[in-house]
């Protein structure tokens, strides 16, 4: 069997999510599997490994000012008509199956050429409606038309729809010791001055700073990183806390490894809004739609840790996918709550909003 899978490369998420199935994947020896990515530069991606031999797309991305989305320079930037050339140069006919993870090219080439592509990842959760995750129809719409598949395979911190599956979450070693007062700080779309400005006001707190301006070094006791996965997992293991914008990756490894969270939806970003609202609703983190001193010191004060506890997602996916995705996914979505549900998992959701959820049970 031979598998095209995309990946949206405009955010980290994706591509640690896609790393994590891309390693499972490696167990199944009978599977050939191609990569495509797309949505930022190839020379700005990092930590490749996981793709042997991937190829690159321009694709489409959105453009970020000011810790919010210009829709103007979105529109504008991006170059349609090499997108849609692309599109039509991409030839599907080798491949058994076609996945994408919010990848556009790979979604309309799969559309254009009337070829099964299932879609995995955070976005197709919003395909169906949920109690949840509550989008304007606008919103839903775009969402539909960005990448369209013809089967989705949803993520979510609960089981809200049968199109729903739990997070793929990278299994990392657990820290001997956790340090007590290191916070991650991954706001990449912040102003790097503007972080070091309110993060220097809190001198009794150590600080790992994520941000794509970077450089490694150390000002005021914080310390600063380029982007880097395997630093970024060496931090993060040890870290109390995680302070970050509303991204759904970001989020899911936060609460599977019980950090302290805090997020800052990006202005504008429909889905970093949807999970900031959901996140706080389910009492599982705190939201800020902006961080000042004293909303910090307050969150500092008063945050408490959430724990999720969810199955191995990526070898369960990538079994299926090995096996020629033929079980339907609301079978497969049965099957991982309940793995997810022989935990404590459940009591982390708040009382008012446990009852209204249609968790997926046979």
């Amino acid at each position: 069997m031979r598998i095209l899978v995309g990946v949206q490369g405009t955010g980290n998420g994706h591509l640690s999510r896609c790393t994590a199935l891309a390693e499972a994947l490696q167990q199944h020896p009978s599977v050939q599997v191609d990569y495509l990515i797309s949505g930022r530069a190839r020379e700005h991606f990092f930590d490749m490994e996981a793709f042997p031999g991937w190829q690159w797309r321009k694709g489409l991305s959105f453009a970020v000012e000011h810790g919010q989305i210009n829709v103007r320079k979105t529109l504008a930037q991006n170059d349609w008509k090499q997108f849609w050339d692309d599109v039509k140069a991409l030839d599907l006919t080798a491949y058994d199956l076609v996945v994408t993870d919010y990848e556009p090219v790979v979604a309309w080439a799969a559309r254009r050429q009337g070829k099964r592509c299932i879609g995995i990842g955070r976005q197709y959760a919003f395909y169906k409606p949920t109690q949840t995750l509550k989008l304007p129809w606008f919103y839903q719409q775009l969402i539909r038309w960005f990448a369209p598949v013809q089967d989705v395979v949803g993520m979510h911190w609960v089981a809200d729809g049968n199109h729903i599956l739990p997070p793929i979450v990278h299994h990392r070693a657990v820290a001997e010791q956790i340090e007590t007062d290191r916070y991650l700080v991954y706001l990449p779309f912040e102003s790097l001055l503007n972080v070091h400005r309110l993060l220097v006001q809190f001198p009794q707190y150590k600080f790992s700073v994520f941000h794509p301006d970077a450089k490694r070094q150390r000002i005021a006791g914080i310390d600063y990183y380029p982007p880097s996965r395997q630093r970024f997992a060496e931090h993060f293991v040890k870290a109390e806390g995680v302070i970050s914008n509303a991204g759904f990756e970001t989020s899911c490894e936060a609460l599977a490894y019980g950090k302290k969270l805090l997020v800052r939806p990006l202005a504008g970003q429909f889905e970093q809004l949807a999970n900031a609202r959901c996140l706080a609703e389910l009492g599982l983190a705190s939201q800020l739609s902006e961080i000042t001193p004293s909303s910090l010191a307050d969150w500092f004060a008063t945050a408490q840790r959430n724990q999720c506890f969810w199955p191995d997602v990526g070898a369960e996916i990538a079994a299926w996918l090995a096996a020629g995705a033929e079980t339907p996914v609301a079978e497969l979505s049965r099957r991982l709550w309940r793995q997810a549900d022989q935990s404590d998992y459940r009591d982390l959701l708040r009382s008012d909003l446990r009852s209204d959820l249609r968790l997926q049970r046979s």
